[in-house]
């Protein structure tokens, strides 16, 4: 350790600006992370890890450009990079203890210099080295140390003076496999045996493990699989038996889906997307050489809307700045969408995409349920999610009140105080109506006397200006009283 004696200065990196926080939007995504450069490897397996800064999210599942291996990075980029916006949720799938998802790297011998190694595998779980010096185990900490450096590969420093003494040592290691990852994993489950849950079945945990109530359920780089595309739909109701919230899910913009705009109706109707708690999106986006499914992006635009609109999610996400340089295929081919092609083949489909309209604009306000249904609460993507976030917030208000007497003092502080705060919606026009009632005829004595009180709130969120109209005409008129004579 160095010896200090005197006045010195240091300096660190700059902080990024703090970002806008919001829970209504509260994005919880599924996927791959390199846990391998996170801090804690073990504890970054099938656990929801809560991140409110980009430093968070490497410390906790790690952080990688390559969002094709580490799907989970898109969405800490878009989150915290593009749109400087949290918290977020982030499950990786990828574990360790499964044969399928890591590689074991044979010992192989490898030359000192200067007294490092630079050891030339990838994705190295930095506890599984086994370094040798002939016969002799060389001991962490002790004999060497090891970190990754900017890009990725592992530096083993020699500090004990044998270890530093020898000409080369042999350096065995794990790896992880990120190819090894499936659908399956992500889908996750429940263990017979231990009851562990695993992937979207950690859905159930968020709750009571954090406090917190899903806004968006996300997978970006798996939601355009049908099989996944499925779980993330019917994860998205009565969670805990009682929150709903919504999911964003991609059109693979390949072969596999749709590599031209007239075929994504049909990509859609095959990977089953139809939803009123769903939106779907086509086709992937840019920004600069990187390439992120279009939920991801989506999704942290909507977080960063609705923290922007006091954390109320009345305003849709569509004709918002999407921060991106272009809309492209997974090959990375451009994509140049005019408005007619988004809004007569896409938008008319339950299909949400981008334009650029002096700068890349989200583009759709349908839920995936578009066109089979056209009642405003499942069709409309921003009253949908005003829906199940105040229906959200009226359980966790109430629950309080729950085995309380039901005697008309409860049913009258219940309905005064929700109307009380309906009418703050509607003074701040978040919505254009919202009473809540006690219905005598919805509440006969037979449920009275089974202990079940029913509430009736009638609300009205806005519905987004999707057509604005502007009649003209030739006025005659006024061309007579211009040119007229006395």
């Amino acid at each position: 350790m160095a010896y200090f004696h005197g006045v010195y200065n240091s300096e660190q990196d700059t902080s990024l600006t703090t970002p806008v926080e919001g829970s209504a939007g509260l994005q919880v995504i599924f996927g791959v992370a390199p846990i391998h450069l996170s801090s804690n490897p073990a504890a970054a397996v099938n656990t929801p890890m809560l991140c409110y800064s980009f430093k968070e999210c490497q410390e906790a599942v790690g952080y990688s450009d390559d969002f094709e291996k580490f799907s989970l990075c898109q969405s800490i980029d878009a989150s915290f990079r593009v749109f400087n916006v949290a918290p977020v949720i982030l499950v990786n799938v990828l574990d360790p203890t499964k044969a399928a998802h890591v590689t074991e790297n044979a010992a192989a011998s490898y030359d000192v210099a200067n007294g490092q190694i630079t050891y030339d595998k990838d994705y190295v779980l930095l506890d599984s080295l086994v370094i040798t010096n002939g016969e002799t185990t060389l001991v962490v900490d002790t004999d060497y140390s090891a970190a990754h450096d900017d890009d990725g590969k592992v530096v083993i420093t020699l500090i004990s003076a044998a270890a530093k003494e020898a000409a080369s040592l042999s350096v065995a290691s794990t790896s992880i496999n990120p190819d090894g990852v499936t659908r399956e994993d992500i889908v996750g489950g429940v263990d017979a045996t231990t009851g562990k849950e695993t992937g979207l079945e950690l859905v159930r945990q968020i709750y009571p493990k954090l406090g917190m109530v899903p806004g968006l359920l996300l997978a970006p780089g798996w939601s355009q699989d049908a099989v996944v595309a499925a779980a993330l739909q019917a994860k998205t109701e009565e969670i805990n038996g009682v929150f709903d919230c919504n999911t964003y899910l991609d059109i693979a913009a390949d072969d596999d889906g749709a590599k031209v705009y007239t075929d994504a109706k049909t990509a859609k109707e095959t990977m089953g997307a139809a939803s009123n708690h769903a939106a779907v999106f086509w086709p992937m986006v840019a920004v600069g050489d990187k390439i992120y499914y279009m939920s991801a992006m989506a999704a942290a635009l909507t977080a960063y809307n609705d923290a922007n609109n006091a954390d109320v999610p009345y305003e849709s996400p569509s004709n918002k700045a999407l921060k991106i340089t272009a809309t492209v295929l997974k090959d990375g081919t451009e994509v140049v969408l005019d408005q007619q092609q988004a809004d007569d083949v896409l938008n008319a489909n339950g299909i949400i995409t981008a334009i650029n309209a002096n700068g890349f604009k989200l583009w759709g306000n349908n839920t995936a349920a578009y066109p089979a249904t056209t009642d405003p609460k499942d069709r409309w993507l921003a009253v949908r999610r005003f829906f199940d976030w105040d229906g959200n917030n009226f359980i966790q208000t109430y629950f309080q009140k729950v085995d309380k007497p039901g005697n008309k003092r409860l049913i009258q502080s219940i309905v005064d105080s929700q109307n009380i705060v309906g009418n703050g919606y509607v003074a701040r026009d978040y919505c254009a109506g919202y009473q809540v009632k006690f219905n005598s005829d919805e509440n006969p004595v037979t449920n009275l006397l089974a202990g079940h009180l029913t509430l009736h709130t009638y609300l009205a969120p806005y519905i987004p200006a999707e057509y604005i109209e502007n009649i003209r005409e030739y006025d005659v008129t006024a061309l007579e009283t211009a040119l007229g004579g006395e």
